[in-house]
């Protein structure tokens, strides 16, 4: 893990890559490349067993559109380019879109857990750029960044509260968190791909994961936080104003079934995914 805790991250060059991919991106070096299709191999395949896997592993070695669709919906969150902007990705996983944020301008830092996803990242954006470190214990100082951007995070640490409190506590004042998690009242689940049942036990989201052939180990490390969770944390950690955005509503998923869910769905005016943008307030402005 790098050592680097400073109020301000100090800037670093960007690694260099292979050839050039057909828009001009640099594609990653063999052996990178290779990093990058066993690991999302382990995690699609094997810790998922997705049958569309080979798909989302070929996404996710060319992830330069993927990770686009996602940088412009921040920027539309946001309401401007993220360019000039210090940004924490919480839960980088392999760095896909701090190349994009980087691409695009910005000065991107991540953090996850996962080992062999940090090396992967420090390969492609330098090693000063990504730490190992808990989402509960972010090693920066208070007000660091601008934008901290956390998507399908949140779900899978052990305090959610804790990794909440976290991401305040790096944003500097008028700065903004970008959420986005799966809703648990959603019915479908984004990890295994699957239509769901809502608040279904676990002794039960077992037997019907296994029903369909797929491995369960993966299920325990799940641990979906609510809207009202999540605005309730944010607030008492000082944040000033938190927009609840779109979360996935017309995704349609379900097959046949997707009218009865997306009737379920506005009946009940539910969010399959917590999508909020949350802005820090500024300093002597008192919290609502």
């Amino acid at each position: 893990m790098s050592s680097r805790s400073a109020s301000t991250p100090a800037a670093a060059a960007p690694s260099t890559g292979g050839a050039a991919l057909g828009d001009g991106r640099p594609a990653p070096p063999p052996e990178l490349a290779a990093r990058i299709a066993a690991y999302y191999t382990r995690y699609y395949r094997d810790a998922l067993a997705i049958p569309g896997w080979r798909e989302l592993v070929r996404v996710r070695l060319d992830d330069g559109a993927y990770e686009a669709q996602r940088l412009d919906r921040l920027a539309r969150a946001l309401g401007r380019p993220l360019t000039g902007l210090a940004v924490l990705n919480v839960g980088c996983g392999t760095g896909g879109f701090n190349a994009a944020a980087e691409r695009a301008g910005a000065r991107a830092w991540g953090v996850d857990l996962d080992a062999e996803a940090v090396a992967i990242s420090r390969a492609r954006l330098g090693p000063d750029r990504v730490i190992r470190a808990a989402a509960e214990a972010l090693p920066f100082g208070p007000e660091t960044f601008d934008v901290v951007y956390c998507v399908s995070t949140v779900e899978h640490v052990g305090d959610a509260a804790r990794a909440l409190g976290e991401l305040a506590r790096v944003l500097r004042p008028g700065g903004a968190i970008y959420l986005h998690t799966p809703s648990p009242l959603a019915c479908f689940e984004t990890h295994y791909k699957v239509l769901w049942i809502p608040g279904l036990p676990r002794p039960l989201a077992r037997a019907y994961l296994r029903a369909r052939g797929r491995p369960t180990a993966f299920l325990e490390t799940l641990r979906l936080v609510g809207a009202r969770t999540c605005l309730r944390v944010l607030r008492r950690a000082g944040v000033g104003s938190i927009r609840v955005l779109d979360g996935d509503t017309d995704r349609a998923v379900g097959g046949p079934l997707w009218p009865a869910i997306r009737l379920y769905y506005r009946l009940f005016a539910i969010r399959p995914s917590v999508e909020l943008l949350a802005i820090k307030a500024a300093r002597g402005v008192p919290v609502p």
